[in-house]
């Protein structure tokens, strides 16, 4: 075979799989909706097929099961959430700048993606008894870990302290905080998101010397 026909060849074969690869993200951001609305335990892949334009077939040759198709769907989401605070950190001058934005974006993404944060918890739950995902929520777990750190480690830089806690024991406090928040929400509170916003500042003042 001459090199400009395996050039040829290789590019044919890269292109099928991009072509897969945007099939299975498409499939995931239409299963998202679905999964969300009713949760792991509802959720079947025919479930999913009846409310999405796709059939249980297709579904089915791109997803082995409804464990694979839904750590897709989660990782999808999450790889636009862990950038979530970025910019705001990258652009704070003062740490009273980024304790209010943060307060502002934690509060935000609670008004506006309730559903999809609690697929994330209810994914999270469903690993301590289901071992088949596990290590995908680990994985995700990590960088949320990461993503709070960056706004810690950064808040502490701008105010010239130390923080006080580990990473672990940051991101404990502030999804804990986010978690209590997402329930009342959810149960109908007008204020869960407010409140949020108010208990943010507290918590990131409590984890470094001030």
């Amino acid at each position: 075979m001459t090199e400009a026909k395996e050039r040829t060849r290789e590019r044919i074969s890269r292109r099928g799989v991009d072509k897969f690869a945007e099939r299975r993200a498409q499939l995931a951001e239409s299963a998202l909706q679905t999964l969300a609305e009713l949760g792991y335990a509802r959720t079947s892949l025919r479930e999913i097929a009846q409310n999405s334009d796709f059939s249980h077939g297709v579904l089915h040759y791109y997803f082995a099961d409804k464990v694979e198709l839904l750590t897709h769907c989660v990782r999808q989401f999450e790889e636009v959430c862990v950038t979530r605070y970025d910019e705001l950190v990258a652009r704070a001058r003062t740490a009273e700048e980024l304790e209010h934005d943060f307060a502002v974006a934690m509060a935000g993404t609670l008004r506006a993606d309730a559903k999809m944060h609690r697929l994330w918890y209810d994914l999270r739950n469903q690993s301590l008894f289901d071992e088949s995902f596990r290590a995908d929520v680990l994985e995700i777990d990590r960088r949320r870990e990461e993503m709070i750190w960056h706004v810690v480690a950064r808040y502490a830089e701008l105010a010239e302290v130390s923080a006080d806690v580990p990473p672990s024991v940051a991101y404990a406090l502030f999804d804990g905080l986010f978690q209590q928040a997402l329930l009342h929400h959810l149960a109908g509170s007008d204020s869960a998101a407010s409140s949020l916003e108010r208990d943010v500042p507290a918590v990131l003042a409590r984890v470094v010397s001030r």
